[in-house]
């Protein structure tokens, strides 16, 4: 066989040209190295990348639940703080005098008025109710905003408090 009649025969399926285009396409995909464990390793490249995105929305979902959390416990005590101011400045309306002589409606008005004020005042108005000697005030419920839990549809938490003072008659 001369020269140009090897190059005008087919690569049959057997044929020696065929085997060594075989090897060396794949030996070209596989340059890291040779072991099986490399070859693993090269088919894998990314696989880290779908665990790194679902740690990151974890995180994420752990610090807006952390700092909206802490937001609504921090309103909510001081939601509590104010009924409670509220309350004591409404017994303090309730004289020692009139306990023992019996609770005119002018003083549980006065009372009630002067709870219902300091909310207003404080910047989250409620309503207060005259129960023998004391006073319970009830801050209503208002929405605090969620700038990270808002991600996830959550736009705002309810915030609500109530507390109670006694007037002591000693």
């Amino acid at each position: 066989m001369t020269g140009s009649q090897s190059r005008a025969m087919p690569n049959w399926p057997g044929s020696v040209r065929r085997r060594q285009r075989t090897a060396a396409l794949s030996d070209s995909w596989c340059r890291v190295g040779s072991s099986p464990a490399s070859r693993s390793l090269e088919l894998e490249r990314g696989a880290l990348t779908p665990f790194v995105m679902l740690l990151c929305v974890a995180m994420l979902a752990v610090l807006a639940l952390v700092v909206d959390g802490g937001r609504a416990l921090s309103a909510r005590q001081t939601a509590l703080g104010e009924a409670a101011q509220a309350a004591r400045v409404g017994a303090a309306q309730l004289s020692v005098a009139s306990i023992h002589a019996g609770l005119t409606t002018f003083e549980v008005a006065s009372a009630i008025a002067a709870a219902e004020q300091y909310m207003a005042a404080s910047g989250h108005p409620g309503f207060a109710t005259v129960s023998g000697t004391s006073v319970v005030a009830t801050v209503r419920t208002y929405g605090l905003t969620t700038p990270l839990l808002a991600l996830v549809g959550i736009d705002d938490i309810p915030v609500s408090a109530s507390a109670a003072a006694s007037v002591v008659v000693g």
